[in-house]
């Protein structure tokens, strides 16, 4: 599932929300010209709160 994180300004936070997720047990992929995650392996309501729990505020994308 794909994500918008507008609040994604820059690689410590690329590499913050990678880390979460796989932490997590997911895979992530940052592209921080969009503000996109894609995750792997998780829900999407899982996926959502990991990233939420990492500081930054996805939407649905």
């Amino acid at each position: 599932m794909r994500f918008i994180v507008n609040d994604m300004s820059c690689g410590h936070c690329t590499a913050t929300i990678e880390k979460a997720v796989t932490e997590a047990g997911g895979r992530a992929t940052t592209d921080l010209a969009d503000h996109s995650v894609t995750v792997e392996g998780l829900d999407a309501e899982r996926a959502a709160q990991v990233i939420r729990d990492a500081g930054y505020t996805p939407e649905a994308g």
